[in-house]
């Protein structure tokens, strides 16, 4: 049976831009030389407007060779969307999901959309023949469930799409599937050239020692809401948006659903207009927020899981990333909710509140994505590559007893390389070190023998920085690092009473 793209008469194809155009003629021209065999990979940031054009290469390939095409997601919404932008490219098609139960033996489609797990069923039960499949197009293609159906495919090219090329699981990297890496135009270069907004970027320095990893590799929730449900975070998220945000329709990222709602209470008692979002919101509820986000002038959208694929609301003007991430893709994600220029829109804000640029580098930043995808161990090595102080981990009982500071971890390290190049003397580290302890007791004390009885608490603490001080100084004895302790502990009680004195005098005279 003849199956053909059928462009709808009345419907206008939005036309494609220079680069997309293309980039199409180089993929196709990939496609041709193997038009059976091939395994390409290819890259384009988000917002280049990656669904247009794997759109449009279904159209061209169904056009040529007569064969069907399956496009592969990984998420139910994002199945509906893919199939809207193929029928406007003129592509009729059939999203396979769990309602479909029966497809004719004449079925006029040429192409369906599916999820992995629905597609795989439908084929299991002999409702679609993968032998009669000539493309398939894997949407995404960054994540690892998609790997363990393309052998059904035997007979077909494969073209995977994505912005970051770049597995997260080391032992599934993506040149174990694609052949080839094809790249489309830089973020800066999208810039440049008036397709992407330009960022402007506010990093506050956020102390993420309390966070744990999980079995995935990224910062597990409960930690994460354990530290940005604090009242210091949300103080320091308040603050952030109103220097850099007020005004302006934001989304806020959160890593857990109760520090979301945190923030949304926030944020509603300052009397902000704002609203919540999470993956197990209700579908109507979900449209009528959107809706409202979409009407309302400098709507805060607060969100968990559900806006960092399949989402485009071009007048977003500021994100906010009130979480840490180990994910490259995330990250890149999240960031480009924004991006999408409009006449009145060429610049918007990014706040990050997780240390995620100086993890990632720029969200602009060029990356060398060719040596990614053929050296993955290298970059995955890079990016979890940890100094003894990012892998010294506080306890998050201990950072519970210091609710009024907003920092209490000290890179002793660093700051002893900071003091060697201006010159000072290395005892200047231990000095600092102890002002930050004395200052902490005492700013979460109401009394100098409380604060006295909160340094105790700081044992192991300074224990941990005296070791790292003794490596900075190179061969010293145990003894003299005993010494260290001892003169810390007591220089750190000197200088509680002394800042503790201080303030009780001034409080009198007050």
């Amino acid at each position: 049976m003849e199956i053909s793209a059928q462009e709808p008469a009345a419907r206008k194809v939005k036309k494609l831009y220079d680069y997309q155009e293309s980039d199409i003629a180089t993929l196709f021209d990939k496609l041709e030389q193997n038009p059976s065999r091939s395994r390409l990979l290819y890259q384009l940031p988000t917002g280049g407007g990656k669904t247009m054009i794997f759109s449009e290469i279904a159209r061209r390939f169904i056009s040529k060779y007569g064969k069907k095409v399956v496009v592969l997601t990984h998420r139910k919404e994002l199945c509906n969307q893919t199939s809207t932008a193929l029928k406007m490219r003129g592509v009729n098609n059939r999203v396979i999901n769990s309602l479909v139960r029966k497809i004719p033996k004449k079925d006029s489609n040429p192409c369906y959309v599916a999820m992995v797990e629905t597609l795989k069923n439908r084929i299991a039960e002999g409702l679609i023949n993968p032998e009669e499949v000539g493309l398939v197009i894997v949407d995404e293609a960054h994540h690892n469930s998609f790997h363990k159906l393309l052998g059904k495919f035997k007979q077909a090219a494969v073209i995977g799409v994505t912005a970051t090329p770049f597995s997260s699981d080391i032992n599934l990297p993506m040149n174990r599937n694609y052949d080839e890496l094809l790249l489309g135009e830089q973020i800066s270069t999208l810039i440049d050239k008036g397709y992407l907004a330009r960022p402007k970027l506010w990093q506050y320095d956020v102390e993420l020692n309390t966070l744990a990893t999980g079995l995935h590799g990224d910062y597990t929730v409960s930690t994460s809401d354990e530290l940005y449900s604090s009242p210091k975070m949300l103080e320091l998220l308040v603050e952030a948006y109103e220097a850099h945000a007020k005004g302006k329709k934001t989304l806020i990222f959160n890593n857990g659903i109760f520090t979301s709602r945190k923030v949304l209470e926030v944020f509603n008692n300052l009397g902000y207009p704002i609203r919540h979002l999470d993956n197990k919101t209700p579908a109507a509820e979900r449209a009528e927020i959107l809706k409202w986000l979409r009407k309302t002038k400098g709507a805060i959208l607060t969100s968990v899981s559900i806006l960092t694929t399949g989402f485009d609301e071009p007048t977003i003007q500021a994100v906010i990333l009130n979480r840490a991430t180990t994910s490259l893709t995330l990250y890149h994600q999240m960031v480009g909710r924004a991006s999408r220029r409009l006449p009145q829109k060429k610049t918007f804000g990014i706040i990050d509140l997780g240390n995620n640029a100086e993890r990632f580098g720029t969200w602009n930043a060029e990356i060398d994505w060719q040596h990614v995808f053929r050296h993955p161990e290298i970059y995955h090595e890079s990016l979890n590559r940890k100094t003894s102080y990012e892998a010294h981990q506080i306890p998050s009982d201990l950072r519970g007893k210091f609710p009024n500071s907003r920092e209490i971890s000290f890179d002793i390290q660093a700051a002893h390389q900071a003091a060697m190049e201006r010159g000072e003397k290395p005892k200047n580290v231990i000095r600092d070190s102890i002002r930050q302890h004395a200052l902490m007791c005492a700013d979460n004390s109401d009394a100098i023998a409380e604060a006295l009885n909160l340094s105790a608490e700081l044992e192991k603490e300074i224990d941990w920085r005296i070791k790292q001080y003794a490596k900075c100084l190179g061969n010293v004895t145990k003894n003299y690092t005993q010494w260290l302790k001892e003169d810390y502990q007591q220089k750190l009680h000197k200088l509680i009473q002394k800042i503790m004195t201080r303030r009780l005098l001034l409080k009198a005279a007050v």
